[in-house]
């Protein structure tokens, strides 16, 4: 099985020494991913282009895909069929035995790409390859605008390769070509897709949470923040930050003006980010806001905030409206698992100022929260290796794969449109269909003392679930994991 890797194109009209820096990064990238997968996965820089091959296992090639559409740097792969550069007519014979049947009664078009010395042009190639489908394949007929079907092939010295299907992938640049962040992780749909867009970019991201006061929060975090690395920068190490901010939020909600409540907590996360960034070495502090949200993002609020830090605070999705984020964390996978986070605000003022003054900040900000407070939450705040959440977090609800125990009832709580594309049915077990974000209100219909089993596609939302259980009393929760996934 081969795959033809092709750039974003932001990096092919780079310099030819930062182009060649990209290439080296992601092909490097590739190996690191893709070598685990089978003993004979190969990944070849080729300047242009990047080949990845192995032997033609389904389970091999479905994995590739799936870590080459989630690489940044990386605009579109094509899985190809190889051979020798042959003649015309054999050509025409070896592209209709693998795409006879989805040209029948087809409007198509016929794309060559040729590189190297040819005694041929690629438009030669091309218009016998169409005229020889059109005499040979049932209602086919030429159309070079908007064909119903494209047949791709590339001609590279004296190798043709014929594209069977192409892919889209992530683009921006690979890991680490820019330079290191620390994203502000609540765990919501904002902070989650803000981190993916610095990552996407190509910027190493650690991951800092401000802890107001529960733990399950926390936890909810965690696991976000773990599926965002494991997906998508995977590559490189980072770090997961929790610092404790009870503390913070009790000063704020004893002393400080109703109004700019909201404005005091986020220069104060401003402030513990900077000390955090300096320790991670990290050149800017990312965050999801975007402008008019609440009412502490507003330009003049936002103005505030900055000012709060000499490091650059970088906010990817300043100009987004709510649905945009939404959609966007659907797309990378995070919808559920964020609209799962459990509500938790620590700071909440009855009317919010949209344009505190800075005269408010100014008068009381030492006074309540001195650089002795700020420094001290940072100095006892957790980092650990984003690999260690995960192992924290598994050391809970056992992981069962593929048998349960027979008394086990299973708990399915994907969504019904989950459900219906793709139903679980185990024999010999009773299987409930309880969605995630109805689990809560449904536990009480269960037996705390029996025995259940969570299952959700990714296996991040059943984790988060099972603790929960766990946490009001159910005594035997464990997650159910499918061979296949």
């Amino acid at each position: 099985m081969r795959f033809i890797v092709r750039l974003h194109a932001e990096i092919t009209i780079k310099s030819r020494s930062v182009r060649q820096r990209h290439v080296r990064v992601l092909t490097g990238n590739l190996r690191t991913l893709l070598k685990p997968l089978h003993s004979s996965v190969r990944v070849r820089n080729h300047w242009d282009r990047i080949e990845v091959s192995h032997d033609d296992l389904p389970e091999v090639t479905q994995a590739t895909i799936e870590r080459l559409q989630s690489t940044p740097g990386i605009a579109y792969f094509e899985q190809v069929l190889q051979a020798p550069l042959m003649p015309f007519e054999d050509i025409l014979t070896w592209v209709l035995t693998y795409k006879q049947d989805a040209l029948v009664n087809t409007r198509f078009a016929v794309r060559v790409k040729r590189k190297g010395k040819h005694e041929f042009s690629s438009m030669d190639l091309a218009r016998y390859l169409g005229g020889g489908i059109k005499a040979r394949v049932p209602g086919a007929q030429v159309q070079l605008v908007k064909p119903e079907v494209e047949v791709v092939l590339h001609v590279i010295e004296d190798q043709i390769s014929l594209v069977v299907t192409r892919f889209n992938a992530l683009g921006g640049f690979p890991l680490p070509t820019q330079e290191t962040v620390v994203s502000l992780m609540s765990g919501g749909f904002d902070s989650a897709v803000a981190s993916f867009q610095m990552m996407r970019r190509g910027a190493r991201t650690h991951f800092c949470f401000f802890n107001l006061g529960a733990d399950t929060h926390e936890a909810a975090v965690q696991e976000i923040s773990y599926y965002l690395w494991e997906k998508f920068s995977k590559t490189h190490a980072v770090r997961f930050v929790s610092v404790d901010f009870s503390q913070v939020v009790q000063q704020i909600l004893e002393h400080a003006d109703q109004g700019a409540l909201g404005v005091f907590l986020k220069r104060a996360m401003m402030r513990a980010a900077e000390q955090v960034a300096k320790q991670l070495r990290a050149q800017a502090i990312v965050t999801g806001e975007a402008v008019g949200q609440v009412s502490s993002q507003t330009l003049s609020n936002l103005q505030l905030i900055d000012a709060a830090t000499s490091t650059l605070i970088v906010r990817p999705l300043i100009v987004s409206d709510k649905q945009t984020i939404v959609d966007q964390a659907r797309a990378i996978g995070v919808e559920h698992l964020s609209a799962a986070v459990p509500e938790y605000c620590g700071v909440i003022s009855k009317q919010p100022s949209v344009k505190v003054k800075p005269d408010v900040i100014a008068k009381t900000e030492q006074t309540i929260l001195p650089d002795s407070l700020i420094q001290d939450v940072v100095a006892q705040a957790r980092s650990v290796d984003i690999r260690e959440v995960r192992v924290k977090s598994v050391a809970g609800p056992k992981v069962y794969r593929d048998a349960l125990p027979a008394e086990a009832v299973l708990i399915d709580i994907r969504t019904a449109d989950e459900v219906e594309q793709a139903p679980l049915a185990l024999d010999g077990h009773k299987v409930l269909h309880i969605p995630f974000f109805r689990l809560a209100s449904k536990q009480d219909t269960l037996d705390k003392q029996g025995c259940y089993a969570l299952y959700c596609q990714q296996g991040v939302m059943s984790r988060l679930q099972a603790i929960q259980l766990q946490e009001h009393g159910f005594k035997e929760v464990a997650i159910y994991e499918c061979g296949n996934r």
